[in-house]
Protein backbone atom coordinates (compact mmCIF):
# COMPACT_ATOMS: atom_id res chain seq x y z
CA UNK A 1 0.00 0.00 0.00
CA UNK A 2 1.71 3.12 -0.91
CA UNK A 3 0.82 6.39 -2.70
CA UNK A 4 3.59 8.46 -4.42
CA UNK A 5 1.47 12.29 -3.68
CA UNK A 6 2.45 13.82 -1.11
CA UNK A 7 0.08 13.59 1.95
CA UNK A 8 -1.33 17.07 2.92
CA UNK A 9 -3.68 17.35 5.84
CA UNK A 10 -6.28 19.58 3.29
CA UNK A 11 -5.69 15.53 1.27
CA UNK A 12 -6.81 13.64 4.46
CA UNK A 13 -9.27 15.58 5.59
CA UNK A 14 -11.13 15.39 2.11
CA UNK A 15 -10.43 11.55 2.36
CA UNK A 16 -11.70 11.49 5.89
CA UNK A 17 -14.98 13.70 5.20
CA UNK A 18 -15.84 11.18 2.36
CA UNK A 19 -15.39 7.73 4.28
CA UNK A 20 -17.64 9.37 7.35
CA UNK A 21 -19.85 10.31 4.74
CA UNK A 22 -20.16 6.50 3.45
CA UNK A 23 -20.53 4.65 6.48
CA UNK A 24 -20.76 7.24 8.98
CA UNK A 25 -19.45 8.65 12.10
CA UNK A 26 -19.70 5.85 14.24
CA UNK A 27 -18.27 2.75 12.18
CA UNK A 28 -15.69 4.97 9.90
CA UNK A 29 -12.09 4.01 11.30
CA UNK A 30 -8.66 5.90 11.00
CA UNK A 31 -7.85 2.55 8.81
CA UNK A 32 -11.16 3.00 6.23
CA UNK A 33 -9.33 6.58 5.72
CA UNK A 34 -5.66 5.58 5.63
CA UNK A 35 -7.29 2.46 2.63
CA UNK A 36 -8.80 5.24 0.43
CA UNK A 37 -5.15 7.57 0.48
CA UNK A 38 -3.25 4.28 0.12
CA UNK A 39 -1.31 4.72 3.52
CA UNK A 40 -0.68 2.97 5.89
CA UNK A 41 -3.11 4.60 9.43
CA UNK A 42 0.41 4.88 10.93
CA UNK A 43 0.99 8.01 8.64
CA UNK A 44 -2.33 9.14 9.52
CA UNK A 45 -1.23 9.37 12.86
CA UNK A 46 1.98 11.73 11.90
CA UNK A 47 -0.95 14.45 11.24
CA UNK A 48 -3.73 13.74 13.65
CA UNK A 49 -3.32 11.96 17.35
CA UNK A 50 -6.26 10.04 16.91
CA UNK A 51 -9.32 8.96 15.73
CA UNK A 52 -11.23 12.24 17.53
CA UNK A 53 -8.84 14.40 16.84
CA UNK A 54 -9.11 13.60 12.82
CA UNK A 55 -12.98 13.62 13.28
CA UNK A 56 -12.57 17.21 15.03
CA UNK A 57 -10.39 18.56 12.25
CA UNK A 58 -13.23 17.52 9.75
CA UNK A 59 -15.92 18.55 11.62
CA UNK A 60 -14.21 22.46 12.44
CA UNK A 61 -13.54 22.97 8.63
CA UNK A 62 -17.04 21.41 7.81
CA UNK A 63 -18.56 24.12 10.15
CA UNK A 64 -15.94 26.45 8.50
CA UNK A 65 -16.76 26.08 4.99
CA UNK A 66 -20.39 25.52 5.69
CA UNK A 67 -21.83 27.67 8.28
CA UNK A 68 -19.12 30.36 9.73
CA UNK A 69 -18.14 31.57 5.72
CA UNK A 70 -21.70 32.03 4.55
CA UNK A 71 -22.92 33.71 7.19
CA UNK A 72 -19.53 36.26 7.70
CA UNK A 73 -20.39 37.07 3.85
CA UNK A 74 -23.58 38.39 5.31
CA UNK A 75 -22.23 40.10 7.89
CA UNK A 76 -19.98 42.22 5.81
CA UNK A 77 -21.36 42.16 2.92
CA UNK A 78 -25.67 43.13 3.83
CA UNK A 79 -26.20 46.46 1.98
CA UNK A 80 -30.04 46.12 3.47
CA UNK A 81 -30.84 47.97 7.37
CA UNK A 82 -29.47 46.12 10.25
CA UNK A 83 -32.67 44.76 10.96
CA UNK A 84 -33.58 43.41 7.85
CA UNK A 85 -29.61 41.79 8.34
CA UNK A 86 -30.13 40.41 11.58
CA UNK A 87 -33.02 38.36 10.47
CA UNK A 88 -31.15 37.06 7.13
CA UNK A 89 -28.04 36.07 9.14
CA UNK A 90 -30.05 34.10 11.63
CA UNK A 91 -32.68 32.72 8.90
CA UNK A 92 -29.65 31.67 7.06
CA UNK A 93 -28.19 29.70 10.18
CA UNK A 94 -31.21 27.96 10.64
CA UNK A 95 -31.96 27.19 7.24
CA UNK A 96 -28.77 25.66 6.89
CA UNK A 97 -28.46 23.89 10.12
CA UNK A 98 -32.25 22.27 9.03
CA UNK A 99 -31.23 21.59 5.39
CA UNK A 100 -27.36 19.62 6.68
CA UNK A 101 -29.38 17.79 9.19
CA UNK A 102 -31.80 16.35 6.35
CA UNK A 103 -29.00 16.25 3.29
CA UNK A 104 -25.85 15.35 4.93
CA UNK A 105 -26.97 13.86 7.67
CA UNK A 106 -24.14 11.28 8.48
CA UNK A 107 -21.59 15.20 8.29
CA UNK A 108 -24.32 16.43 10.46
CA UNK A 109 -24.44 13.74 13.41
CA UNK A 110 -20.44 13.89 13.10
CA UNK A 111 -20.77 17.52 14.27
CA UNK A 112 -23.67 16.98 16.55
CA UNK A 113 -21.91 14.07 18.54
CA UNK A 114 -18.09 16.37 18.58
CA UNK A 115 -20.52 19.14 20.08
CA UNK A 116 -20.41 17.33 22.97
CA UNK A 117 -16.55 16.77 22.74
CA UNK A 118 -14.51 19.18 21.56
CA UNK A 119 -15.45 22.15 23.82
CA UNK A 120 -12.82 24.31 22.90
CA UNK A 121 -13.67 24.11 18.97
CA UNK A 122 -16.91 24.65 19.19
CA UNK A 123 -16.61 27.24 22.06
CA UNK A 124 -14.47 29.27 19.18
CA UNK A 125 -16.59 28.78 16.52
CA UNK A 126 -19.83 30.07 18.41
CA UNK A 127 -17.47 33.20 19.67
CA UNK A 128 -16.95 33.27 15.52
CA UNK A 129 -20.47 33.73 15.16
CA UNK A 130 -21.53 35.80 18.49
CA UNK A 131 -18.76 37.96 16.81
CA UNK A 132 -20.56 38.33 13.51
CA UNK A 133 -23.70 38.85 15.41
CA UNK A 134 -22.01 42.05 17.09
CA UNK A 135 -21.10 43.66 13.59
CA UNK A 136 -24.91 43.55 12.91
CA UNK A 137 -25.43 44.91 16.05
CA UNK A 138 -22.70 47.54 16.18
CA UNK A 139 -24.35 48.91 12.53
CA UNK A 140 -27.89 48.92 13.96
CA UNK A 141 -26.64 50.96 16.99
CA UNK A 142 -24.59 53.62 14.58
CA UNK A 143 -27.66 53.54 11.97
CA UNK A 144 -29.78 54.25 15.17
CA UNK A 145 -32.14 51.16 14.77
CA UNK A 146 -31.00 49.13 17.63
CA UNK A 147 -30.70 50.48 20.98
CA UNK A 148 -27.18 51.56 22.42
CA UNK A 149 -26.22 47.97 23.97
CA UNK A 150 -22.65 46.25 24.28
CA UNK A 151 -22.91 44.52 21.07
CA UNK A 152 -20.78 41.48 22.16
CA UNK A 153 -23.18 40.79 25.39
CA UNK A 154 -26.35 40.89 23.41
CA UNK A 155 -25.07 39.25 20.41
CA UNK A 156 -24.25 36.57 22.74
CA UNK A 157 -27.75 36.91 24.61
CA UNK A 158 -29.29 36.66 21.03
CA UNK A 159 -27.22 33.26 19.98
CA UNK A 160 -28.11 31.46 23.15
CA UNK A 161 -32.19 32.85 22.82
CA UNK A 162 -32.42 31.24 19.48
CA UNK A 163 -30.22 28.18 20.21
CA UNK A 164 -33.42 25.65 20.13
CA UNK A 165 -33.41 26.19 15.92
CA UNK A 166 -30.02 25.79 15.27
CA UNK A 167 -28.26 23.94 18.35
CA UNK A 168 -27.84 20.17 16.76
CA UNK A 169 -29.38 19.04 20.17
CA UNK A 170 -32.41 20.14 19.12
CA UNK A 171 -32.65 18.88 15.81
CA UNK A 172 -35.76 16.28 16.44
CA UNK A 173 -37.96 19.61 17.30
CA UNK A 174 -36.80 21.15 14.39
CA UNK A 175 -39.52 18.59 12.74
CA UNK A 176 -42.75 20.16 14.80
CA UNK A 177 -45.21 22.23 12.72
CA UNK A 178 -45.11 24.67 15.08
CA UNK A 179 -41.47 25.37 14.98
CA UNK A 180 -41.45 27.95 12.38
CA UNK A 181 -44.41 30.10 14.37
CA UNK A 182 -42.04 29.37 17.70
CA UNK A 183 -39.21 31.01 16.38
CA UNK A 184 -41.01 34.23 15.08
CA UNK A 185 -42.50 34.40 18.89
CA UNK A 186 -39.36 34.59 19.79
CA UNK A 187 -37.77 37.06 17.21
CA UNK A 188 -40.41 39.81 18.03
CA UNK A 189 -39.43 39.66 21.62
CA UNK A 190 -35.75 39.77 20.95
CA UNK A 191 -36.62 42.76 18.41
CA UNK A 192 -38.79 44.74 20.90
CA UNK A 193 -35.73 44.05 22.99
CA UNK A 194 -33.16 46.06 20.71
CA UNK A 195 -35.01 47.83 18.27
CA UNK A 196 -35.49 51.88 19.15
Amino acid sequence: MSNDLPLSKENILDAAEQVLRRFGPDKTSVVDVAKVLKVSHGTLYRHFSSKSALREAVTERWLQYNISEPLKNISEHFDGNAKEQLRLWMDTLIRSKRTYAVDDAEMFAMYAAVTLEAVDMITLHVDQLIGQIAGIIEKGIQSKEYRVVEPVVTARAIFNATSRYHHPAHAIEWQSATIDQDFASVWDLILSGICL
